[in-house]
C-alpha cells in the first residue's frame, strides 16, 4: 500500500473518532486529503477504506445523521469501543500526564486524544521536543491494512509473519499475526521489535480467518512471552480462590473443592508467570511440571541468599 493510503486512513480514523455525531461521506472528503477529485472514484476509494478499517477490526458505526432531511448515512468511530479504557488515574498522576504532554509532543495530536481520554487537558504550553511516528508501527499498520507480509526480528530471531491485527492495551502497542516459522498464531509487542520491519511489495498475499481475530488478553504468563509453551498445573488456597476462578476462567480449573483450587494454565512468559505467582505468597504452589517448579524453588532461593 502507498504511504498516501496509510496516511489517509489514520486521518480518516482521526476524523471519525470520538465525532460528537455521525460525520456524512461528503464531509469525509472534504475533511481527509488524498481522496480522489472524482465522483465515482472516490466513492471506491472511500468504500476501500471502510472494509480496511473493519478488516483490521476498527469498530466503525453506520447512522443516520441527526436532523437531516431527508437522511443521511454518517459514519464515527466510538472512543469507548475503540481505545484503551480508564485505568483510573489519581489527580496528580493526570497532572503528571498533563505536564509530560506539555514538554513532549506527540505527532498527530493521539497523545492529546489519549490525555483526553482520560480525563486531563493540555496545557497551553509549546512543546520542547516530538517524538516521530515509530516506521515500524506504520509498518505493521501498512501491513495489516493491505494484508502485506511483515518481516522483523524479534528476541532476536528472524520473524515472518501474516499480519492481523494491531492492539493499543496499557501504554502498548501489540501485533497478532501468523508466525511462518513457528506455524501459529502470535502477539507480538512493537517495542520489542528488532530493527526495522520489511513490507512485503505485493499486497492481499494471505487471507485472515473467517471469524475475527480475538481480543489481546493480558496474562501475564503468556503476553510478551517467547518461550516454548509449557503446562502447569497450580494450588491455590480457598481464601484466594475467587479471584484467581475470575483470571484463569472456568475452562482452566482441574479442581475446585474445600481443600483449594488447582488450575492449568499454558505459560510461554516464565517471568511473568513467576512475577504474578509470587503475588499470592504462600496461598499458591506448583504443583506440576517439575522442572518449573524447580525453577520457582531456585529464584526464591537465590531472592532470600542475596
Amino acid at each position: 500500500m502507498a504511504m498516501a493510503k496509510t496516511e489517509r486512513l489514520i486521518t480518516l480514523m482521526n476524523a471519525l473518532l470520538g465525532a460528537p455525531r455521525a460525520v456524512t461521506a461528503s464531509d469525509l472528503r472534504r475533511r481527509v486529503p488524498g481522496y480522489p477529485k472524482d465522483d465515482n472514484s472516490f466513492k471506491r476509494a472511500f468504500e476501500r477504506d471502510k472494509e480496511d478499517l473493519r478488516e483490521m477490526g476498527v469498530p466503525l458505526l453506520v447512522e443516520t445523521v441527526p436532523g437531516t432531511d431527508p437522511p443521511q448515512t454518517g459514519y464515527r468511530i466510538r472512543p469507548v469501543d475503540y481505545e484503551l479504557r480508564d485505568p483510573g488515574l489519581e489527580p496528580d498522576e493526570l497532572e503528571a500526564l498533563n505536564l509530560a504532554a506539555a514538554v513532549i509532543g506527540s505527532t498527530g495530536g493521539m497523545g492529546q486524544r489519549a490525555l483526553f481520554k482520560l480525563g486531563g487537558m493540555v496545557a497551553d504550553v509549546e512543546p520542547t521536543a516530538e517524538i516521530p511516528a515509530d516506521p515500524a508501527l506504520v509498518a505493521a499498520f501498512t501491513g495489516v491494512a493491505e494484508r502485506r507480509t511483515l518481516t522483523f526480528r524479534y528476541r532476536d530471531r528472524p520473524r515472518t509473519i501474516n499480519p492481523y491485527r494491531l492492539e493499543f492495551l496499557r501504554g502498548r502497542w501489540y501485533l497478532n499475526g501468523f508466525d511462518h516459522g513457528r506455524v501459529e498464531e502470535r502477539w507480538y509487542r512493537m517495542s520489542r521489535v528488532e530493527g526495522e520491519v520489511a513490507v512485503s511489495e505485493k499486497a492481499g498475499v494471505f487471507e485472515r480467518p473467517v471469524e475475527a481475530v480475538p481480543g489481546l488478553r493480558l496474562d501475564p504468563w503468556v503476553l510478551g512471552g517467547d518461550t516454548d509453551p509449557i503446562t502447569a498445573e497450580v494450588w491455590f488456597d480457598p481464601a484466594v480462590a475467587a479471584s484467581v476462578r475470575l483470571e484463569v476462567g472456568p475452562a482452566n480449573i482441574l479442581r475446585d473443592d474445600p481443600e483449594g483450587l488447582v488450575v492449568a494454565m499454558v505459560v510461554t512468559n516464565r517471568e511473568g508467570f513467576r512475577s504474578w505467582l509470587l503475588a499470592f505468597l504462600d496461598r499458591a504452589e506448583v504443583l506440576s511440571p517439575p522442572e518449573l517448579r524447580a525453577e520457582i524453588v531456585a529464584w526464591l532461593r537465590l531472592v532470600a541468599t542475596s
